[in-house]
């Protein structure tokens, strides 16, 4: 099986040194930033699985401990493909504990939001639902097999979790009569809960799935959350492969396919629409119910992530319209100032805008010139710290959410590796 360009670690440092030179923002930034998450996040357990944090917050994410390390498997270290096998390992773990849990603890020690109105267990720091938080994982496993050619990670452990995953995608397509999922907190801003009883907001089938929170952890405002729903559709498209090529399940790709195939034809018809200003594009969310809401949150998936997701190609004319909108003053978390101009998110300050967001745009950019803008921009609005963070004010840097972010840094080094052309090249 043909694999990616694979580099050791000095290869790849010489490389960025000899692009951007060894005394650059850049290139400092980058030795920072990739050296963070290997030395600061991982802690292996005495199963073989390994644990992740995402930074300052003491537990792991499905989705941020996935995004962490796909960088990493650039990188021909046998020590490098260990550690991932063992973090998917762990995520696969948690997926067959509850599907619906986005964020866990090593063990079973009761911390996080136990506090929280739905089925929590001292397993689970946080039970907010995500569909990404199902995709990541798939998505990690794939490119580990595409990138080193190992299938260890294929185990029964692997299949039953895709088993749950197409069920509860199945189930979530019902949403407002099927599901066993609601899910409350108790004085708290409104983004952090459900309304209607845990149940949030009433919704119309489409043939998507539903999703109570986005990427950003944050509540829906309609349960059908466009791009996470585009995720989908391209990992079920990964589930199948691994289905018929190496855990030989065709029951299983079978079910994958059906499913995707639904997802994407409720996509293209409930969440296409045309806006009066720049045609036809891609809305955030919708209810099925003729409600849309025009916006783009920095966290991925995010509507400006689509060719970077493998749903449409970075020239798709639809994609483009969308991103003409969301990179303007339409979209509501569109900032410019005087130092950056970017995507920032309901979920930190207005005027905030992220280092993931600004990575993505120069990740799905068609050109040289722009992703050279982005990683420009982000190596000089670090605030002084040398490394990435979660937002940061547009008129000043300094001022900064989350001084230790792990998926942003990951972010800033896989857009270097992009530059570079070390994109992995499967994933569409």
């Amino acid at each position: 099986m043909e694999t990616p360009l694979r580099l050791s670690r000095a290869e790849l440092s010489a490389k960025v040194d000899q692009e951007f030179g060894a005394e650059s923002e850049i290139a400092k930034v980058f030795r920072n930033t990739f050296s963070n998450t290997l030395e600061t996040t991982v802690e292996k357990l005495p199963d073989g699985s390994v644990f992740v944090v995402t930074g300052d917050i003491p537990a792991m994410w499905l989705r941020d401990s996935a995004a962490q390390f796909r960088p990493y498997l650039v990188l021909k270290d046998e020590r490098i493909e260990d550690m991932i096998r063992g973090i998917i390992q762990r995520q696969f773990y948690y997926i067959n504990h509850d599907p619906y849990a986005n964020a866990f603890n090593r063990e079973e020690n009761g911390q996080g939001h136990q506090d929280d109105l739905t089925e929590m267990t001292p397993l689970i720091w946080e039970r907010k639902y995500e569909i990404d938080s199902l995709c990541y994982p798939i998505q990690l496993a794939y490119l580990y097999w595409k990138s080193t050619g190992r299938t260890d990670c294929f185990n029964e452990s692997y299949s039953n979790a895709v088993d749950s995953i197409l069920d509860l995608w199945k189930v979530e397509q019902n949403h407002s009569t099927d599901s066993p999922y609601t899910f409350q907190r108790l004085d708290c801003v409104p983004s952090d809960t459900l309304s209607h009883a845990g149940k949030g907001n009433p919704v119309g089938y489409t043939g998507m799935t539903w999703s109570g929170f986005r990427p950003s952890d944050d509540a829906t405002r309609y349960g059908y959350l466009v791009p996470s729903n585009m995720f989908a559709v391209v990992v079920l498209g990964y589930a199948a492969e691994i289905a018929l090529k190496v855990t030989d399940n065709p029951a299983q790709a079978r079910r994958a396919q059906k499913l995707a195939a639904e997802i994407k034809s409720g996509i293209e018809q409930y969440g296409k629409v045309e806006h009066p200003e720049f045609g036809l594009v891609y809305a955030y969310e919708t209810d099925g119910l003729g409600n849309y809401n025009f916006m783009d949150d920095a966290n991925v998936p995010s509507l400006l992530s689509i060719p970077y997701l493998g749903y449409l190609a970075a020239d798709d004319e639809v994609y483009l319209n969308t991103r003409a909108l969301i990179l303007s003053s339409a979209n509501p978390y569109y900032y410019s100032g005087t130092k950056a101009q970017g995507i920032g998110s309901p979920h930190t300050p207005e005027n905030y805008i992220w280092h993931i967001a600004l990575a993505m745009q120069g990740l799905t950019s068609t050109t040289q010139a722009e992703k050279r803008q982005m990683l420009e921009l982000m190596a000089s609005t670090h605030g002084g710290t040398g490394l990435m963070h979660e937002g940061f004010h547009v008129d000043d840097p300094a001022q900064y959410t989350r001084e230790w972010f792990s998926w942003a840094n990951s972010m800033f080094c896989e857009l270097i590796l992009d530059y570079l052309g070390l994109r992995p090249k499967f994933e569409r």
